[in-house]
């Protein structure tokens, strides 16, 4: 359950301004019911200042009353009034300015070591477009005089896994895994 904002100050508040118990106070702010007690004995929360939780619309007087009645119910908090935030998709990731000018070398030593991926997984991998890609592959890039084929891991672009990752998807076996035997396994042939 989510919480009410400054839990502290909104259980000075209810135990300063309600008849609630201890557990639902304590409930309500997701508190220990004993810290609730001392707040209400004065031995925690000295100069805290209570947050009126009615006020700011986290909850409402008709229901502390129906809480107030019943010492079994629980406070619910009031649904939000503002719009969730949406999460942000999955969309071409930041690269920052400083290694942008190495975008153009890090697709050039993709297309010389792993010529198997295509242009839209090179452009998911390394944040850039397919007209980038076309452009370093046919030498046409504005900068193909001085672009020289860099590791993208290395210069930072992208790391070893999703490089990894993106070569599983093309079929490839990543650098450094073992080779598939040649030949039969022995043991998979006395076992049979």
């Amino acid at each position: 359950m989510t919480q009410p904002l400054m839990p502290k100050a909104t259980a000075v508040w209810l135990i300063e301004k309600t008849s609630l118990t201890f557990e639902q106070v304590a409930d309500f702010v997701g508190m220990h019911p004993l810290e609730v007690q001392a707040i209400a004995d004065g031995e925690v929360a000295q100069g805290i200042i209570g947050y009126d939780p009615v006020l700011n619309g986290q909850v409402t007087r008709e229901e502390i009353a129906r809480c107030e009645a019943d010492p079994n119910a629980r406070l619910q908090l009031a649904p939000s009034a503002l719009p969730v935030p949406k999460s942000r998709g999955k969309g071409a990731k930041y690269t920052p300015v400083s290694k942008r000018n190495d975008r153009p070398d890090a697709i050039a030593w993709i297309l010389r070591h792993h010529p198997q991926l295509t242009d839209a997984a090179i452009g998911k991998l390394l944040g850039t477009t397919k007209e980038t890609i076309a452009k370093v592959r046919d030498r046409t890039h504005w900068n193909s005089a001085n672009i020289k084929p860099r590791d993208p891991v290395i210069l930072g672009l992208c790391t070893q896994s999703d490089l990894n990752a993106a070569l599983a998807a093309a079929g490839d076996r990543p650098p450094g895994a073992p080779l598939p035997p040649p030949y039969p396994d022995p043991a998979e042939e006395t076992a049979a």
